[in-house]
């Protein structure tokens, strides 16, 4: 558990050194007042909460500060680590229980579906299942590659296509080979869609589509891989994947490399989506389920 909680306050260290370590001079002996409130709502929009969510923060911690009669700045410290691990959710247990459990990933070109696909892999072999990858991204030949060289590493077997062939095929293709050769897990890499072209976003839901018709109640999953060093930008993106192919969860990669862990809590309240893993390094283990305890204490260091 040590071990663990060193691992998220190592990969959130660039959020809590950007932005969460500066509470430590902002919440000292002063008296609370105006400009308190300032500079705590500065840091918080910094650390990439949202607008909407930074305010709902703020009110809930003046409405607190007046009900218990704080006074001091420094008794602010363990109210806003209250606040904050309120409003993210501990994820429930992955149910992976049908067999094949067909898993898409889906995301924006760059925000790592493909590594991610592979950790993934490696994480649920060590939990005893047999995964199938499925490489979709067919207009993307490195993304093939790659996750062929992750299949030749992790012993996984690739279902490919030509390249610039149907990536509803190709789906469906590994749909098929997951059965015929009893896989656990069939994980699908989809091609980086950007949310606001609008025929690639409906090839995607074709995609989503075919899987559906190769095995009943398939996709059993689609999980959205978010680059946390985007930070806000992100949302507009998860908006339209979440309607497009009604996504069940959010992976933030790069989580290690970003100084906008906050976004965590815009995903949560805007989206009301669950976020499942996040990336705290390169090596494959290095993805780890979603501990909200553990983020917070990352973020905020004490």
């Amino acid at each position: 558990m040590t071990d663990l909680l060193a691992r998220w306050k190592t990969g959130l260290s660039r959020t809590s050194k950007t932005t969460f370590g500066r509470l430590a001079s902002l919440l000292g002996a002063t008296e609370i007042n105006g400009q308190t409130w300032d500079d705590l709502e500065a840091l918080l929009i910094q650390a990439d909460l949202g607008m909407d969510t930074t305010k709902s923060v703020l009110d809930s911690l003046k409405a607190t500060v007046r009900n218990k009669g704080l006074t001091k700045s420094s008794d602010l410290n363990l109210v806003l680590k209250k606040e904050l691990r309120s409003r993210l959710s501990t994820p429930d247990q992955i149910n992976l229980s049908v067999k094949p459990c067909v898993i898409l990933l889906v995301g924006v070109n760059g925000s790592g579906k493909t590594t991610t696909a592979a950790k993934l892999g490696l994480r649920f072999m060590q939990e005893g299942k047999t995964i199938l990858f499925g490489a979709a991204d067919t207009f993307r030949a490195a993304a093939v590659d790659q996750l062929q060289v992750w299949g030749e590493r992790l012993g996984v077997p690739v279902i490919s296509g030509a390249p610039e062939s149907d990536p509803g095929a190709v789906a469906f293709n590994a749909v098929q080979a997951g059965v015929s050769r009893g896989v656990d897990i069939i994980l699908i890499d989809t091609a980086g869609r950007l949310h606001t072209r609008f025929n690639l976003m409906e090839e995607l839901k074709k995609v989503h589509r075919v899987v559906g018709k190769s095995l009943e109640n398939a996709p059993q999953h689609v999980w959205l891989v978010l680059d946390a060093t985007t930070g806000q930008n992100s949302l507009p993106q998860a908006r339209a994947f979440k309607e497009a192919v009604r996504v069940t969860g959010v992976i933030l990669s790069k989580l290690d490399s970003s100084s906008h862990g906050g976004m965590a809590f815009a995903i949560q309240a805007e989206l009301g989506l669950p976020i499942l893993f996040a990336g705290l390094g390169e090596k494959p283990e290095d993805l780890s389920p979603f501990d909200p305890d553990a983020f917070i204490e990352g973020i905020l260091g004490y």
